[in-house]
């Protein structure tokens, strides 16, 4: 997800060797919350998970990666998904095909590519930035 790369911009500019906000499959692109599996039980039960949810642990992490999110569930999960990699399980692209292409010309259209790229079979269509869905 290029916002990972835009919103993380002072982190990166910081700390040029991080991979946060780098595109996948090596990068921490972030996330998109348009398809989402959650395994509440284990999240229940996860220590980790709970006190990453406790307010001065979030303010620790914002202050950190200096965020300033507005997309509630995706910033918080794009945000602890930097510190915390190893508590997500990554669907292919396939299963939230995003379609949007504003990034590309907003100042990202050097890396867009690197972001948007899905190979393999598309299974759930995102019309995010109000971008058609294809009708096959």
């Amino acid at each position: 997800m290029i916002k990972g790369r835009h919103t993380f911009w002072q982190y990166r500019k910081e700390n040029p060797k991080s991979t946060v906000g780098d595109p996948p499959p090596d990068g921490l692109p972030g996330f998109n919350s348009g398809v989402m599996l959650l395994n509440l039980e284990t999240m229940r039960r996860s220590a980790l998970y709970n006190r990453l949810l406790e307010p001065e642990r979030v303010a620790h992490l914002t202050e950190k990666y200096h965020f300033r999110g507005h997309l509630g569930d995706q910033d918080f999960f794009t945000m602890i998904g930097m510190e915390h990699p190893e508590l997500f399980h990554h669907l292919d692209c396939g299963w939230n095909r995003q379609l949007c292409t504003w990034w590309r010309d907003h100042g990202y259209g050097d890396v867009f590519q690197m972001y948007f790229r899905c190979d393999g079979p598309v299974y759930i269509y995102h019309g995010n930035c109000n971008t058609p869905i294809p009708d096959d």
